[in-house]
């Protein structure tokens, strides 16, 4: 099993930064690391996305101003969010998907409130 830890949540301004990192308990072959969010009264929304091959995704709102990236070395991914709204508060979850044996991991997920 793949036991994914989230960090880096936070308060912070609007116009502020955070950087996000999800630890993997170990090395593992994946389809997509992705980021997800969830705020009161929405439903969960994917935020961005990175695949096997490094191609990247990243939902409407948050283009220009999230990257994912990922660090093999370090079995993490990150999520560098800058330029931060009041809407971007959430609750962010790291996710893998991994291509065999078909599985989908979360990690706890980790606060992330802007407000003045």
């Amino acid at each position: 099993q793949v036991q994914l830890v989230e960090s880096g949540g936070g308060l912070v301004q609007p116009g502020g930064s955070l950087r996000l990192s999800c630890v993997a308990s170990r090395i593992f072959s994946f389809k997509s690391m992705n980021w997800y969010r969830q705020a009161p009264g929405k439903e969960r929304e994917l935020v961005a996305q990175i695949t096997s091959d490094s191609s990247t995704y990243y939902t409407q709102s948050v283009k220009g101003r999230f990257t994912i990236s990922r660090d093999n070395a370090k079995n993490t991914v990150y999520l560098q969010m800058n330029s931060l709204k009041p809407e971007d508060t959430a609750v962010y979850y790291c996710n893998a998907k991994l291509p065999w044996p078909l599985a989908d991991y979360w990690g706890q997920g980790t606060q992330v409130t802007v407000s003045s």
